[in-house]
């Protein structure tokens, strides 16, 4: 069995396709000459195809451009132990699949030692980060939207615990200027005040600790119903994003690698009520200056 994100991410790809053409399971089976249930477990990443078994998915659903490309760059590697997206295309593929596991989470947790964490950012926040970054005016709004819709995951009716340690860098930086990031520092201790989320700061001046050596995000998330079986029903990730590439892990002791780093980065946070208060005298003495 493949399971591993990318071949999930793969099916969902295919299955979308096929949603789009508005065709059933057995019409895709019959037109490419395929078992119903196998092509049934390559949408759900139990089994995966052929680059050349996708190519023939992919032409008979008339999908052609940049969306073939982007969706056959996940036909190969689809079991490796590592998912490193380069191009432009697998990144986006990638980002898709972070969505999804955000979405199916029962827990995420997430370390930012410098910056807010995406799944608790503000539109004038993210808005500062694209306009510094020299993001085209017209793509902002669509990248903005896209990033508030990851908050859903804590938010909606059965939400997903979130566990967040942020750097004390984090909540000094400039981004978007002072009046976003006082919205930014309120937003914080709101999304702090909600049952299922816990917000720790992690102060400078406490020796080294893994979170120093960068962001990551932990996901323990439940199957998609459709794949749902018996014997394996959840999966967990680690996420790693970098300049030019992202890092998506599955392998059991690479997330145990990343448990450890975090029992490390919680051995020096403030609890949660002290990291409120910090919070909020950050806030205050923002507002004066």
């Amino acid at each position: 069995m493949a399971r591993t994100p990318k071949a999930q991410a793969l099916g969902a790809a295919l299955r979308q396709a096929r949603e789009d053409r508005k065709l059933l399971l057995r019409e895709l089976a019959a037109m490419i000459k395929r078992d119903i249930g196998v092509v049934s477990r390559w949408e759900t990443g139990d089994r995966t195809p052929k680059p050349e078994q996708v190519a023939q998915i992919l032409t008979k659903l008339e999908v052609d451009g940049e969306r073939y490309d982007e969706i056959m760059t996940l036909a190969y590697g689809t079991n490796e132990s590592q998912w490193v997206a380069t191009t432009l295309g697998e990144q986006r593929q990638q980002l898709a699949a972070l969505v999804d596991w955000e979405d199916r989470a029962t827990r995420i947790v997430e370390v930012a030692p410098l910056l807010v964490p995406g799944i608790l950012q503000t539109s004038d926040y993210i808005r500062g980060i694209m306009t510094a970054a020299g993001v085209p005016e017209d793509e902002i709004a669509l990248r903005v939207a896209s990033r508030l819709g990851r908050a859903d995951a804590i938010t909606k009716r059965k939400p997903a615990n979130l566990l967040v340690l942020i750097g004390h860098a984090a909540l000094h930086q400039d981004i978007g200027g002072r009046t976003a990031m006082l919205g930014q520092l309120d937003h914080l201790l709101e999304m702090a005040a909600r049952p299922n989320i816990e917000l720790r700061v992690v102060p400078d001046h406490r020796g080294w600790h893994p979170g120093l050596e960068g962001h990551f995000i932990l996901i323990d998330a439940a199957r998609p119903a459709s794949a749902r079986r018996a014997a394996v029903t959840s999966g967990s990730i680690v996420f790693i994003a970098m300049r030019r590439s992202d890092l998506m892990l599955h392998e059991e002791q690479d997330v145990a690698a990343y448990r450890q780093a975090l029992d490390r980065v919680l051995a020096v946070s403030l609890a949660p009520e002290q990291s409120a208060q910090f919070i909020s005298e950050v806030r205050k003495r923002m507002e004066k200056k």
